[in-house]
């Protein structure tokens, strides 16, 4: 999308009525820097992953031509959390034209798939744990046919040259990073016994790999070998989607996945989704993501006066907390891969005021999910989304940015391995009962809470990226970061570390320790009690445009790293 002249006075408009940010705190959290002109960036889950993207932008590759490559060794390095069986969002700014592209890679349901798929014979929904590693549970793959849509209209270097970093460290071996370190271990996670996990974390032996051991992958590397030299028909077509369609459809709870299915996979191309929050144009994937969501919690926060309070003040974190349960309320009942997501409506100033209206002095029991503009009524949600995905930004040297959030669903996904890669199980991120805008359908894609986002500055020129893993606590992640960064102007890298509070329906689990001295008790004095995190830690990385360059954050929670290089 290309932004008019009038973007200028919307922001404006915007920003009119709101309090001045405090002043920046001093660094606490990685960051990095370089001169603004001639200069790269790249933030990951893993080093490696943020070496193997940075190799190819010093190559004179673009931030898609990155990308891939940044995607190819988290398979590898990262695999709990993204592969290339699973889906992913980009959000791509393009600096020669000012234009911001969404491509969506979502997993889509195979044609067999039906809407009662996850209830049993008693009409009621199946085990989640057992659904979770089922045939049943995974979609057909998406992230690889995106990703060479993305190369075929931003790409500069072949297609065949992106993989060498990770098929070398598949072949030679890498070491294990603590997180994966710690879920090789096993756990209480689903897939923690699944044959594939066990197989391939067990050394001969039989002791789990642990952090620090070399870990090789020569079923990745071929496979790799493959991609490079066929494209996507690697995994869409002959022996590795015979192999998925295998694996899918024996042993427990069978899926209905069929060659068919995984050939006619295609992404798709849309316009971003745009608001309006401190002066700075956040830009966000629309449905099936839930960036509508993003933009709504942004717009409710703009109409209190959490921007000129700061983290210290538990009043902030209070407006932060009930903000999100009105905005989670709404996107439980309204977001789905169906034609008819209100999203206007959700966005409306008068349905966001009368949203933020509902915020008092007290918190209350969860906030119904309204009936914006344009809608009939709520509809039942039954959707309960885990984590297992990764998030990394990048910027190329002549400024093009990608934002790009990719998962494989939960923990190792399916916890079944075909070529050296996890499966995805994320047709459990379907809703489990047979009704509302996220119920199973033939050919759909799952609500996502993924929500890369590009912020553009009121000239329409690029301002930063940020995005984070972690289920549907996703949008209160990224919330967080979006406030610390925009709202009290911290350092991006600050920005990420500042506690996690996810208020959802009647939970408030947060990161107590974090918060500074008294806010957990003013929390309480405003009826909340926090409870300890629950769900996947967050995983956010983003950057900033600033007048010395790009500065970047990598999220402490993590194994990555965030790093800005001139470029001569």
């Amino acid at each position: 999308m290309k932004w008019p002249v009038s973007l200028l006075a919307l922001l404006a408009l915007a920003g009119c009525a709101t309090s001045e940010p405090n002043p920046p705190a001093a660094s606490t959290a990685p960051a990095t820097t370089a001169p603004a002109n001639r200069q790269i960036l790249a933030a990951t889950a893993h080093p490696m992953a943020t070496e193997a993207a940075l190799a190819v932008l010093r190559r004179g590759g673009s931030a898609v031509d990155a990308a891939i490559a940044a995607q190819a060794m988290l398979s590898l390095v990262e695999p709990q959390s993204s592969g290339l069986g699973g889906g992913a969002f980009m959000t791509y700014f393009s600096a020669k034209d000012g234009r911001v592209t969404v491509y969506n890679g979502r997993e889509t349901a195979p044609m067999g798939a039906s809407p009662r798929m996850f209830l049993g014979a008693d009409g009621k929904p199946i085990n989640r744990g057992a659904a979770m590693t089922g045939g049943i549970a995974t979609g057909v793959p998406g992230v690889v046919r995106m990703l060479k849509l993305a190369h075929d209209e931003q790409g500069k270097l072949p297609w065949n040259s992106l993989f060498a970093d990770a098929e070398r460290a598949a072949d030679q071996g890498f070491p294990v990073s603590p997180r994966l370190g710690r879920f090789a271990q096993g756990g209480r996670y689903a897939q923690a016994s699944q044959p594939d996990v066990v197989a391939y974390f067990t050394k001969p032996d039989g002791s789990r790999y642990q952090t620090g051991d070399t870990l090789k992958n020569p079923a990745y590397a071929d496979f790799l070998r493959r991609l490079a030299s066929q494209g996507p028909d690697a995994l869409y077509a002959g022996r590795t989607a015979a192999a998925i369609v295998a694996k899918t459809t024996s042993g427990s709870l069978p899926g209905t996945m069929t060659l068919k299915d995984i050939a006619a996979y295609r992404p798709i191309k849309a316009e971003p989704l745009c608001g309006p929050y401190r002066m700075i144009l956040v830009c966000v994937p629309p449905p099936p993501s839930s960036g509508v969501g993003l933009l709504q919690l942004l717009a409710i926060l703009e109409r209190t006066d959490i921007a000129g309070r700061g983290p210290a003040d538990p009043q902030s974190w209070y407006l932060f907390a009930e903000a999100s349960r009105v905005m989670y309320a709404d996107r439980d009942a309204w977001v789905g891969d169906v034609a008819d997501v209100p999203v206007k409506g959700l966005l409306d100033p008068a349905y966001v005021a009368s949203r933020a209206a509902l915020i008092g002095p007290r918190a209350g029991p969860p906030p119904a999910a309204g009936t914006p503009p344009g809608a009939t009524a709520p509809k039942r949600d039954a959707t309960v989304e885990p984590g297992g995905t990764s998030h990394f930004v990048i910027v190329d040297t002549w400024g093009n940015a990608v934002s790009m959030t990719t998962t494989v669903e939960s923990i190792f996904g399916s916890g079944r391995m075909v070529d050296g890669f996890f499966l995805n199980n994320q047709m459990t991120d379907f809703s489990f009962i047979p009704e509302g805008p996220n119920a199973v359908g033939p050919g759909k894609r799952p609500r996502s809470s993924m929500t890369p986002a590009i912020l553009l500055d009121g000239k329409g020129h690029l301002a930063g990226a940020i995005g984070s893993p972690g289920g549907n606590s996703i949008l209160a992640y990224v919330g967080k970061a979006t406030l610390g960064a925009l709202g009290w102007k911290l350092p991006m890298a600050d920005a990420i570390a500042l506690p996690n509070i996810v208020a959802r329906g009647p939970n408030f689990n947060a990161e107590a320790d974090k918060f500074a001295p008294g806010v957990v008790d003013g929390l309480f004095a405003r009826g909340i009690d926090v409870r300890g995190a629950s769900g996947e830690e967050s995983g956010l990385h983003g950057f900033l445009v600033t007048p010395n360059g790009y500065v970047g954050g990598a999220d402490p929670r993590r194994d990555g790293n965030s790093v800005t290089e001139a470029v001569q």
